[in-house]
């Protein structure tokens, strides 16, 4: 059976090790903030080669907790890409700041490095760039805006743990250890997902990870004392304690999905109907997802015939989000013409670490007999 994500073969590979860990998380009865936490924590922190980790229960908080930290007043303005999904928005419209959305890299499908210099004005605070699918923004022209016009970066990394991202240099950083802060998600289908809900946001800056503490911790700076108004995140320590276990293999996961993309696009080359991702050549794509484009042909048909033959296929995102009820107060009108395009055209197959052989060949014979039947 072919699934989008196949995590019940990628637990079956890892079943001891997970079981035996969160049993002992059971045993230990250290159900909140327990060692398997702070151990993760440390554990993350030397591979994204940052500070400070600072977990928490998903990553929409996270984005949420980070413009609270940061201190974002409601009426400033926050820069996103207005192809990706709807968390990256939400939490601003949520915090009472206003959401600008622009138009993103036709190629990369990531936020417009000059789209968001038009963008900024006065109210402007933050830009959050979101590293899509699986692969970097141009972070290094957006860390020079964001330093020319006195703004922070927030990375949304949920798609792209694991990524590598080269400055012009040749200083090589992790997706989510470029900005102010990093955030990111650890949603069960991610490329190090856990078994329900998680997520964390990371820091080089020691004042901004302790206010990230506290705005993720009711606002208390040390118990019952409570210095700003805060929420309430945790990363539960059995959560912890599998992605311990996955934290391990994450770039075996990755270069298994990158094979699997090879795949796909050594059969796509010759159909002239599909654009295969784009692979920027300083920055390593984890294909979180592996969209296509379609040049030509009916999307809809496409999924519904290999959906016919038993193979999922699936659309990110088919409405740009500033054509869904829930902003269409922030949006001035017009069209962004490549966002607008690209929800007609994209289609997702099924990408994970799992992916072999024969379940590759069925995915891409099914789709090139789409269009040479």
């Amino acid at each position: 059976m072919i699934r989008m994500v196949d995590l019940k073969t990628q637990y079956e590979h890892i079943r001891e090790e997970i079981d035996r860990s969160v049993l002992d998380v059971i045993a230990s009865t250290e159900f909140i903030n327990g060692s398997a936490v702070k151990n993760f924590q440390a554990e993350l922190e030397a591979y994204q080669g940052v500070a400070h980790v600072i977990p928490c229960a998903n990553g929409t908080d996270a984005l949420q907790i980070a413009m609270m930290a940061l201190g974002l007043r409601p009426g400033d303005e926050v820069i996103v890409p207005a192809f990706t999904y709807v968390a990256t928005a939400e939490v601003i419209a949520l915090l009472g700041l206003t959401p600008v959305l622009v138009d993103v890299d036709p190629d990369t499908f990531n936020i417009s490095v000059d789209l968001v210099e038009a963008a900024i004005t006065p109210r402007t605070k933050a830009i959050v760039p979101v590293h899509l699918f699986g692969q970097s923004a141009d972070m290094e022209a957006l860390l020079a805006l964001a330093q020319e016009h006195n703004l922070f970066v927030i990375e949304d990394n949920a798609q792209a743990i694991g990524g590598d991202y080269t400055f012009s240099n040749g200083t090589r950083k992790k997706t989510g250890s470029m900005g102010h802060i990093g955030c990111t998600s650890f949603f069960p289908s991610k490329n190090l997902g856990c078994y329900g809900d998680g997520g964390a946001m990371t820091t080089h800056d020691d004042d901004l990870a302790q206010r990230l503490r506290m705005v993720a911790n009711h606002g208390q700076n040390r118990l019952y004392h409570h210095a700003v108004v805060g929420v309430n995140s945790r990363l539960d320590s059995i959560q912890a304690a599998i992605l311990r276990v996955k934290l391990k293999r994450l770039d075996q996961y990755n270069a298994a999905r990158q094979r699997a993309a090879d795949y796909y696009d050594a059969a796509f080359a010759d159909v002239p109907q599909l654009k295969t991702p784009v692979r920027q050549p300083n920055a390593t794509h984890v294909f979180h997802q592996y969209t296509l484009v379609l040049r030509d042909g009916d999307r809809d048909a496409l999924r519904q015939y290999l959906a016919d033959r038993e193979i999922p296929a699936m659309i990110y995102y088919p409405i740009p989000l500033y054509k869904q009820e829930a902003f269409a107060a922030y949006w001035p009108g017009g069209q962004l013409p490549v966002t607008e395009q690209l929800c007609r055209s994209v289609i997702s197959l099924p990408m994970h670490s799992e992916l072999d052989a024969a379940q590759l060949e069925q995915i891409t014979s099914a789709v090139q007999s789409f269009f040479y039947k």
